[in-house]
Parts: C-alpha cells; structure tokens; sequence
C-alpha cells in the first residue's frame, strides 16, 4: 500500500485505510453504511469517555483472570486512559445512528485503543497480530453487554451537569422571590383575575417545581446504575470466565466513581430498557414543567403597553426587523423549543424501547443518542433561562399595586370579615360602576376607606385566615 494508506481485511475482504487513522476496517464500513444524521460519535464525549472507562474495567479483570498477559492488559489501559482524558475523540466517526444495536460503535472503541495501544507498544498501527482489537480489547465482551454499560456511564455523567444547571435555575428563582416578598398582585386562573398573591410566592412556586424535578431525575439516574456488564451475547455470560462479571463491575465503579451494580438477572438487562423510557418520561416532565414557566414567563411580560405586563424580562436583542424598538422574549422562547425537542425524544425512546425482541434491543443507539440530546439541551436551557432571563427580571411594582388595589377580586378577602352578601354588594357595584373597592365599601356604609387600606398587605391578603371577625 501507499504510505498514506494501511491494508486491513475483515470476513468481508480487504479494505484501505488511511494511515493516520487509528480506527479500521469495521469502522470504515460502518461510515459507508451510515450515512444517516451527519453527527459523529465524537458528538458524545460522554459517550466516547464512558467505553475508555468500561474497557480499561474489561483490561484490568481480563489481566487478573489471566485472559490477558501484563503487557497487553496495561497497553490498553493506557489506551483508554487517553479517551477518558478526552483524548481521540475525533477518531470516533461512525454516525451516532447506526444499525446493529451499537455494533459499529464499539468497534470504532476497539480499533482505536487498538491501535493506540499498539503505538505505546512500539508497533505500527493495523499490527493485529501483535494486538487484535476483538481477541483483546474485546476480550470477555461483546457489544450486548458493553455498549448499554457505556449508554449507561455516559447518561450518569450527563445528568450531573443536567442536575447542576436545575439548581443553579432553581436558585435564580428562589433569589426572585426573596426579592419580590412583599410585592402584591392578582393572581389569576384560566386567565381571569383570581384572588391576590404576592410576586414572590408565583416565583417561589416555581423554584419548588424545579426541586421536585431533581428529586425525580435522581430516582431515574438510581435505574441506569444497574448494568449488566459480564453478560456478553445474550445474558449468559458465554466466552467470559468464572466470575468476570463480579469482578468487572466492581473494577468499572472503581474506576469511573460511578455506583455502578451487576444486574441480578443478566438475560433479563440485556434485553429490557426500561430505564430508559422511565429516564426519558422523567426528562419529558422536567421539560414540560420548565416549558409551563417560560409560557408563564412570556405571559407575565407580555406588553409593554398592551399586555399583562407584571414583570419585565432583560432585553436581550432586538425583537423585529420591521417594528423599532420591539423587543421579544427570545430566551423563555428558545426554552420552549427545547422542551418541544425532549418530548418528541420521549416519543422516540418508548418507539425504540417497545420494538425489542427476544434477547436483545437492536434500537439502543437512537435512545442513547435521544437521551443525550434531551440531558444536554435541558441542561444548556436551564444555565441558559437563569442566566439570560431570570437573573435580570424586574417587578412593575405600580402597575402590579394599581391593579390590587382595583380589583374587585379583593372582595374575597373581605369574607371572612363582613360575610358573602355584603361583599358581592360591593364586588358587584364596583363592576357596574368602575370606582375601586375602598371607595366603594365606605360609600354603603360596609367599610370605611382606612379598615380596607389595611387589608392591602400581603400578610392579610396572601395567608390562610388573619382577619378578626367584627
């Protein structure tokens, strides 16, 4: 062959590969087959992190039970050393949609620590003799049991940060209802006047709803730590030795820190992804809970003339390239869309979860690939909405105390105090006659002026039964 090229052959023939390469000839393959997304496995960092981790646990079981010699066993190490250091990404090229339930994908792992490996040896890469990607980086495994390990390391390691971005939110939205404590308004349901809140409770509620979401994603990360590592084809452990599963689990939570644990039943985990779709659900609730802020966000702020108008968003960028001077609320929006995303990722797990069969789930890789997509741009959203948004939200406190003080919703608070009658009396000729409750109270002789101005704090108006009977 030329010097820009190397010769390798699998059952299928020869192929050329170039010389640079460090993946071979099954990966070559799989780049001509799948020509689908245009997104590399590179494209999953956590991914491409997540085999180094499994395969360097793999090489250090295979050496102790005497699968592997010394020399081998530490090449590879060092192999997948350099990929959890995120080193060779970019040598992981096959399509992050593939056929063959991850096949491709965990050839790509093997060829490249292969190959890596060879070179810490002193051989020239494609020396499979020397080093065979299959025979020894592979050795103990097969892509059955491997790449759902892996799936399931690089999910783990992207709901940390998915985990972190929710409170760093969460945070936002508490510091926002501190800050608006003491602040009065309407609340409203099916979008008509309701009774009075104040500013900071409608934004401590949503901190809260934030919190129980991380609550329920780390209940849904407990499911994914269970793996099934030591399985190999189909659950039976076939071609593995006598306690290799044990072992190789336990090595793979020493080495990667995550609580990783054997499956009890591996013919069961090898073909059940249940965690997935209870992971992915999870993500569609987190997403549709933060999509329900950002509407009511978009709500709040609608105006700034003709709209609700309660609150002010950042201005971010210019809203029209026809109307000077709009300005629109581009960052809940691009939240939404993102919640969109998950929720049709959701239905793109449960598709590929619920046509498994038999012994094994070939549609592993497009719910791998789904769930990454979902963990990072939630992720991205939630730093995203805090940081943009949320950070820099301000009250209209006179419109908001305007408001209050008009509304003839107010009368709910009078019942406790002057009885049902007497306050639809006043809610009602408040409405026929536009004058605000105060004025309208002491003019039928049911409240004077004073006795209403001091019901207008939040501690009377905002809190279960404060009123003295009269």
């Amino acid at each position: 062959m030329a010097d820009d090229h190397r010769l390798e052959h699998d059952f299928l023939g020869e192929k050329a590969i170039p010389a640079h390469a460090y993946w071979g000839v099954h990966t070559a393959r799989a780049v001509e087959n799948f020509p689908i997304s245009g997104t590399p496995l590179s494209a999953m960092p956590e991914l491409v992190r997540a085999f180094g981790l499994v395969k360097q646990a793999c090489a250090r079981a295979n050496e102790q039970l005497g699968v592997l010699d010394a020399t081998r066993s530490h090449a590879i190490q060092w192999a997948c050393e350099q990929l959890v250091a995120g080193r060779f990404h970019e040598q992981f090229v096959v399509d992050v949609i593939q056929g063959g339930a991850g096949t491709s994908t965990n050839m790509n792992a093997n060829e490249v620590i292969a190959n890596l490996a060879l070179e810490r040896m002193g051989f020239d890469k494609g020396r499979y003799d020397v080093l065979h990607p299959n025979d020894h980086v592979n050795a103990s495994q097969s892509t059955n049991d491997v790449y759902p390990t892996a799936v399931r390391l690089a999910l783990w390691f992207g709901l940390e940060g998915l985990l972190d971005a929710m409170a760093f939110l969460r945070g936002g939205f508490d510091a926002k209802a501190r800050e608006f404590a003491g602040i009065l308004k309407i609340g409203r349901t099916q979008l008509q006047d309701a009774v009075p809140m104040t500013l900071g409770q409608e934004f401590s509620a949503y901190a809260v709803m934030l919190e129980e979401d991380e609550a329920r994603v780390r209940e849904a990360r407990a499911l994914i730590q269970e793996i099934n590592l030591g399985a190999t084809a189909i659950g039976t452990g076939i071609n593995a030795p006598a306690g290799y599963a044990e072992l190789a689990c336990r090595l793979l939570a020493e080495v990667s820190a995550v609580p990783v644990v054997k499956a009890k039943n591996l013919v069961e985990a090898t073909q059940d992804t249940g965690a997935f779709v209870q992971l992915s659900g999870v993500l569609k609730r987190v997403a549709c809970k933060l999509s329900k802020t950002c509407n009511d966000l978009r709500l709040l702020s609608s105006g700034p003339q003709a709209g609700f108008g309660d609150i002010r968003l950042p201005a971010r960028q210019a809203g029209s390239s026809i109307m000077p001077g709009k300005v629109n609320p581009v960052i809940p929006e691009v939240v939404n869309q993102v919640a969109f995303e998950v929720i049709g990722n959701d239905v793109t797990v449960t598709m590929a979860s619920e046509a498994g069969q038999l012994q094994l789930n070939a549609f592993e890789p497009i719910m791998g690939w789904s769930l990454t997509k979902s963990i990072r741009h939630l992720a991205n959203a939630c730093l995203t909405l805090q940081s943009h948004c949320v950070a820099g939200i301000e009250a209209n406190t006179d419109l908001l105390a305007r408001r209050v003080r008009e509304s003839v919703t107010l009368v709910t608070a009078l019942n406790p105090l002057i009885g049902y009658e007497k306050a639809a009396l006043i809610a009602k000729t408040a409405i026929a006659t536009g004058a605000p409750i105060d004025t309208v109270a002491e003019s039928l002789g049911i409240l004077t002026r004073a006795e209403v101005d001091a019901l207008l704090v939040p501690d009377r108006l905002t809190e279960p039964l404060r009123l003295v009977q009269r």
